[in-house]
């Protein structure tokens, strides 16, 4: 879709439907002799499998991508300057704003701790397949759930911070909030009890490389989303964690295309 088409909140959702149903799709045959025969899976342009070094992504399903829940180009019209990241936990979008009034919009999944931070941040570093160790507040307020991955998951296919993170900083200091990939499909447009700000993994690829050292981030505060944009506030719903095994995530190379709600942070 071209850059110059408009970001109107109304003309956005229709714009949605139809260029999902229009735009290149990549069908890709079930040959598992093993599995029932299922028909063949669609993938969104710009959403079908990835080889990202020596990881092979798997493609994101077109049940994931339906509607506005997809990556956009068109005019920003948020209250945030050229050159910053400027998320909304509420209504579940974060924008790459740019210099021409124009920007990337991106469906998010947002999880206790993004929703608990707002005002500006900057990202300081950004890695590519980055390990994830859980904060010392996880260990202490659910150690049966944290415990068993204290000392930290690789960076790798089922690394809970997907394929590329943005750390976010305050006056020098890490937050510890992220914007990174994740493998829980159903978590992006949706709520959960855990987790930062969380994207579709070739999302998070796209925007990965858009994004200087530093960069300035804004999250919108619940009164901010509700002023911008009143008719996303609160999209989605509350999710429950998913959640498995130490055997699980650490046994996994490779993620089983029906399978891929991994254990989240």
């Amino acid at each position: 879709m071209p850059d110059s088409v408009l970001m109107n909140r109304r003309v956005f959702a229709a714009m949605m439907l139809s260029s999902v149903a229009a735009c290149g799709r990549r069908d890709v045959p079930n040959s598992n002799p093993d599995k029932a025969v299922l028909p063949p899976l669609q993938f969104a342009d710009g959403y079908g499998p990835l080889q990202d070094g020596e990881y092979s992504l798997p493609g994101i399903p077109e049940i994931y991508t339906q509607g506005i829940n997809r990556r956009m180009f068109g005019e920003y019209l948020g209250e945030q300057g050229a050159g910053t990241i400027d998320v909304d936990p509420y209504a579940k979008f974060l924008y790459n704003v740019k210099s021409d009034g124009s920007a990337v919009r991106y469906p998010v999944g947002v999880g206790r701790q993004g929703r608990s931070i707002n005002g500006g941040a900057t990202i300081k570093l950004k890695r590519e397949w980055p390990g994830w160790t859980p904060t010392a507040n996880m260990l202490r307020t659910e150690p049966e759930v944290y415990g068993p991955f204290r000392s930290g998951v690789p960076g790798g296919l089922s690394s809970p911070l997907g394929s590329r993170a943005l750390y976010l900083y305050r006056g020098g200091r890490d937050t510890y909030y992220r914007i990174h990939g994740t493998n829980d499909l159903e978590s992006i447009g949706n709520s959960g009890s855990a987790g930062c700000i969380r994207m579709f993994n070739q999302d998070i690829i796209h925007l990965f490389a858009q994004v200087d050292i530093p960069t300035k981030v804004h999250i919108r505060s619940r009164e901010e989303s509700l002023r911008v944009d009143p008719e996303n506030y609160e999209r989605g719903i509350e999710l429950p964690p998913k959640i498995l095994s130490p055997d699980e995530v650490f046994g996994r190379d490779e993620p089983d295309i029906d399978d891929l709600d991994v254990f989240i942070e």
